[in-house]
């Protein structure tokens, strides 16, 4: 799934117990990860999308949010 999605223009973040993949080209900006849970998702941050910084539930919950598709996860 990893090469699949990189291939496919995903770009992996990676955390303890999941992974999170983001496609800019992708992304509608509808700030639905920013809103959902900002302790992953902020966009003044480097790196922007930090996995470890919740609970995988709550990683799930916030990307089953995305209308666009832009972001996905693996859990390991």
């Amino acid at each position: 799934m990893d090469e699949e999605l990189t291939a496919a223009g995903y770009r992996r973040y990676s955390g303890d117990k999941i992974d999170v993949y983001f496609n800019s080209a992708l992304c509608r900006h509808s700030a639905n990860c920013v809103r959902g849970n900002a302790a992953i998702f902020t966009l003044n941050r480097r790196p922007w999308i930090m996995p470890d910084n919740a609970e995988p539930a709550e990683v799930k919950r916030v990307i089953d949010t995305c209308p666009s598709g832009a972001l996905k996860y693996r859990e390991k």
